[in-house]
């Protein structure tokens, strides 16, 4: 069985959604560490980091980036994706072990492209803690199927 995926003609501009939590794990710092080659004491040395403002280790901003891609397909149907376009984004806050983050996202714009088959949907993105707080905030653009 194939599994539905919303073509840009189905997606209304204003729309919202938002995820369900996913919880932040040693295991994940760790695994993006190795995966990126970034063991910044930031997000490798517990005794170190104890010292520091924030008082224990924080997760990579990237690694949460790449956590809200992840959230975005699990709060609605799957757009009918074919690329990825662009990205405007802020960190605001640290992530930290333990901390479950979610996403609310929005569509703040859509424009038909010069091929067709397809259009750009812009979505404002907003990564929350498990105290409401913004911890990454920002804009992704999408280059999304149109129905034939």
């Amino acid at each position: 069985m194939t599994e539905h995926r919303r073509y840009f003609d189905e997606i209304s501009l204003g729309e919202e959604c938002e995820s369900p939590g996913r919880t932040v794990t040693e295991a994940d710092i760790v695994m993006f560490a190795g995966l990126s080659g970034d063991y910044n004491v930031l997000h490798t040395d517990a005794e170190f980091m104890k010292q520091s403002i924030f008082g224990e280790r924080i997760a990579h901003g990237l690694l949460c980036l790449a956590i809200q891609s992840g959230l975005f397909s699990r709060a609605s149907v799957p757009y009918a994706t074919l690329a990825f376009a662009g990205l405007r984004w802020k960190f605001k806050a640290p992530v930290k072990i333990g901390d479950t983050i979610r996403l609310r996202a929005k569509v703040t714009a859509k424009k038909d492209l010069s091929k067709e088959d397809r259009g750009l949907v812009t979505l404002e993105r907003t990564v929350l803690n498990q105290r409401d707080e913004v911890v990454q905030q920002g804009e992704t653009d999408l280059i999304v199927e149109k129905r034939r």
